[in-house]
């Protein structure tokens, strides 16, 4: 028989609250709640960690779905507008390129448009790659802006402990219950190995027929009570350490994510509309915990806001995401680590996927089995993208970039650099959530030049390609020079009713 557990679920507890836990609640009782008794449990003792702070675009596309307005979530989590990341000292030590969320020119049904700059490259007839991106040279030029003429692809810089108590407003008002306490025991029945309760600091207990696990890093139930086992990535990740610290502004905010690179790793800037989150990440084996603070002291401007946050983590993923009536969502259910800002999307593909699956009649195997090959599929693809940024490098002027350069990587991740090498082609798998525009812009950015472009280039001679770069690159140039600049267009759009 499929179905392994035979009770309906009409009560939902979520274990924990943060990013994970109030984006659960928020979505679950919005689209689906109708029917549901939720109930949220956090600790006011147990802080959240609180540093994601930058996210990529489908976002939007998530708050349009729960019908949240976009000017009162900026406001109430001082966000600012993100094109993109800013990618500093990772080819070599003195390289500056950007990731953007636009398209690059214009591509054909044989080949996309890095084929036709290579040949116009090779010819002495092309600009700088990023020179054919709209949002890439609006990000350059520190513009923002959108209409129905002139749209642009884009994401946020948030502050996260404002997003979680925004979307608990959101949430309660839908019907969530947050109750407040600390979990000391979760209690599994013995016959079926389900979760029947959680036993609450203060006495109190709770059941339910479903249990969806935001208790971060720890794994409170997924793994403390149901043991679900974890994936390590250390091997492809080396950075398993991060200290965060805010400051005060000192500069108009850049509608995009710095990322530096050090000796040991990279570190972050990301600017709100009230103040800059920095941090720090880093290999614990290359750098130690008092040297890593130190040298984000001396990197931030601005007067420090807070202390310092200090972090461990365990790159990799929960093998069984979804165990029994438990499901993780979150860093509980895993993490790879911030470089590219996929956590919170994470969290959102993993909310919309249990809602496509919810188990209103029960848990069976096969939504299980669903829920977890997918997601596990999905953060196989982001390893693959992000573990690109440290394998193809110039580096060597550390242990860490050298060991990086020389480490084995996932066969999938090799076969699409060989590919791209060998072909100029990206062939994308289908969980892979970042297009093609991504992965080019970062192999080039990185130093990875195809040894050949599809040929399909050739049908046009040097005066077609000319015009054909041209006009593309013309057509970025005028659209423009219509953009304020990101500060006055923040400031005026957050006025607006």
């Amino acid at each position: 028989m499929n179905t392994t557990y035979q009770n309906s679920v009409k009560r939902v507890i979520i274990a924990g609250g943060g990013t994970a836990g109030w984006m659960t609640a928020a979505a679950l009782s919005k689209l689906i709640g109708k029917s549901l008794d939720i109930t949220l449990v956090e600790s006011d003792q147990i802080a959240t960690i609180g540093v994601g702070e930058a996210t990529i675009p489908p976002i939007r596309t998530f708050h349009r779905l729960l019908g949240i307005d976009e000017r009162d979530f900026m406001r109430a989590t001082q966000a600012t507008f993100k094109l993109g990341i800013q990618f500093e000292n990772w080819r070599t030590a003195n390289d500056v390129y950007i990731h953007s969320f636009g398209v690059t020119g214009r591509e054909c049904w044989a080949g996309e448009f890095h084929h036709f700059w290579l040949k116009a490259q090779q010819l002495g007839i092309a600009e700088a790659f990023g020179d054919y991106c709209f949002e890439l040279k609006a990000a350059q030029q520190q513009k923002f802006g959108f209409n129905e003429q002139n749209p642009i692809n884009f994401a946020y810089h948030l502050d996260a402990i404002g997003y979680a108590k925004f979307l608990r407003v959101f949430a309660e008002k839908h019907g969530v219950k947050r109750v407040e306490g600390k979990i000391d025991k979760v209690s599994v029945d013995q016959a079926t190995g389900f979760i029947s309760s959680l036993s609450l600091d203060k006495g109190k207990t709770l059941t339910a027929d479903l249990f969806i696990d935001c208790t971060g890093f720890r794994g409170l139930l997924i793994e403390q009570a149901l043991h679900s086992g974890y994936e390590d990535w250390s091997h492809y990740m080396l950075c398993d350490s991060a200290v965060a610290m805010q400051t005060s502004p000192t500069e108009a905010p850049l509608p995009y994510t710095r990322s530096i690179a050090h000796d040991s790793g990279w570190r972050w800037q990301i600017p709100l509309q009230n103040r800059v989150g920095n941090g720090m990440v880093y290999s614990s084996s290359h750098l130690s915990k008092e040297q890593a603070e130190q040298r984000l002291r001396e990197n931030v401007t601005g007067e420090p806001l807070n202390q310092p946050n200090h972090i461990r983590f365990r790159p990799g993923k929960r093998k069984q995401p979804w165990k029994k009536n438990c499901i993780a969502i979150g860093l509980s259910s895993g993490f790879i680590e911030p470089l590219e800002s996929t956590s919170i999307h994470l969290i959102m593909t993993s909310i919309v996927r249990l809602m496509r699956l919810f188990p209103f009649d029960g848990v069976t195997q096969s939504a299980t089995d669903e829920y977890n090959r997918k997601l596990g599929c999905e953060m196989d693809c982001i390893l693959d993208f992000i573990t690109m940024h440290y394998k193809v490098t110039q580096r060597d002027d550390s242990e860490f970039w050298r060991y990086c350069k020389q480490m084995d990587v996932p066969d999938s991740l090799a076969h699409k650099l060989q590919l791209f090498e060998d072909t100029g082609r990206v062939f994308l798998d289908e969980f892979d959530i970042f297009r093609v525009d991504s992965w080019t812009q970062v192999m080039l950015g990185q130093g990875l030049v195809p040894k050949q472009f599809h040929r399909i280039v050739d049908e046009m001679d040097q005066a077609e390609l000319s015009r054909f770069m041209a006009t593309i690159k013309n057509d970025v140039d005028k659209r423009l020079t219509s953009l304020p600049s990101h500060t006055e267009f923040l400031s005026h759009y957050l006025k607006q009713q």
